[in-house]
C-alpha cells in the first residue's frame, strides 16, 4: 500500500514538474514575441525631434508612436547625436532610426529605407542683416559656412562650392549659435528646420535667404536586410490613409502637406 501511494505522489509530482515547465517556456515565448526594439532619433533637430521636459518630442516621434501603434511594434526611443546614429545602424546595436534622414543612393548601399515620409531641401540661413548679400550658392564662394556633422548638406557645400569654408557641428543648435554669434557667414541645413528656427527662437536675429533644392525626402533607416521595413512601411500607409499623417503635419508646422 505504501509503495503503491508513494508512486503516486511521484506521478504527480513529474506532472507538477512539466506543467511548470510548460508554463515558463510559454511565458518566455510571450516575452520573445512582444521584444521591443530599439529607435535612434537624433538630441536636437527641431521640430522634427527635440527633448522638451524630460521627455523628446516633434514631427517624427509623433509619426513613429503612430505608425507603431499601426504596425503593433513596441518600441524605445535611443537618442544620440545624428553622426552616431548611421554607424549604430550598420552595427545593429538600434533597430531602426527616425531623425530627418535623407534618403540617399550612396546610404541606400549600407542601409534599407522605408517609403519617404517628408519632402524637404537644402537652404541657406543667415543673419537678418546679410539676407540680400548672400541670396544664392554664388554668394557663398569664400564664406564660412556653419553645417551639422553627418548631414547630407556638407556634401552638398563641398560639391557646389568648393571654395568656401565649412565649420562642422555636433548638433544643428550649435550652428545656428555660430551664425548669431558672427563666427560664420551662414547656415546650410535642411529648409523645415531653418525655416522653423528662423520663424521661433532665431526671429529678428536671422533668416532664411535661399532654398536651393527641394527634391529631398526623408526616410526611416534600418539595417540592411531587416524585417521590420515592410512592417513600418504598412504602418506608414495606414497612418496617411486614415488622415493621422495630417494631423501631425498641421501640429508641427501648421499646414497639411503639399500634395
Amino acid at each position: 500500500m505504501y509503495f503503491y501511494l508513494e508512486k503516486i505522489v511521484m506521478k504527480k509530482s513529474f506532472a507538477s514538474a512539466v506543467l511548470g515547465l510548460t508554463a515558463v517556456f510559454a511565458l518566455n515565448v510571450g516575452v520573445a514575441s512582444a521584444k521591443e526594439i530599439i529607435v535612434a532619433t537624433d538630441t536636437a533637430f527641431v521640430p522634427f525631434q527635440f527633448k522638451e521636459g524630460d521627455k523628446y518630442t516633434g514631427f517624427d516621434i509623433d509619426l513613429f508612436d503612430a505608425i507603431a501603434r499601426e504596425a503593433g511594434i513596441q518600441y524605445k526611443l535611443q537618442p544620440m547625436d545624428f553622426n552616431g546614429i548611421i554607424p549604430s545602424l550598420q552595427t545593429r546595436n538600434v533597430d531602426a532610426a527616425i531623425a530627418g534622414i535623407s534618403i540617399k543612393e550612396e546610404r541606400k548601399k549600407i542601409l534599407d529605407f522605408s517609403d519617404p515620409y517628408y519632402n524637404s531641401g537644402i537652404a541657406i540661413m543667415v543673419r537678418t542683416e546679410d539676407v540680400d548679400k548672400i541670396k544664392s550658392l554664388d554668394d557663398l564662394k569664400d564664406k564660412t559656412i556653419a553645417i551639422k556633422t553627418g548631414s547630407g548638406p556638407v556634401d552638398f557645400v563641398k560639391k557646389n562650392v568648393p571654395s568656401a569654408k565649412i565649420k562642422l557641428f555636433p548638433n544643428s543648435d550649435n550652428s545656428f549659435l555660430d551664425l548669431q554669434s558672427g563666427n560664420s557667414d551662414a547656415v546650410v541645413y535642411d529648409t523645415p528646420n531653418l525655416q522653423y528656427y528662423a520663424k521661433t527662437a532665431g526671429k529678428g536675429k536671422v533668416a532664411v535667404s535661399a532654398i536651393l533644392n527641394s527634391d529631398d525626402q526623408y526616410g526611416i533607416a534600418f539595417p540592411k536586410g531587416s524585417d521590420l521595413v515592410a512592417k513600418v512601411n504598412e504602418g506608414l500607409k495606414k497612418v496617411r490613409a486614415s488622415g493621422e499623417y495630417d494631423k501631425i503635419h498641421a501640429k508641427w508646422f501648421g499646414e497639411n502637406p503639399a500634395k
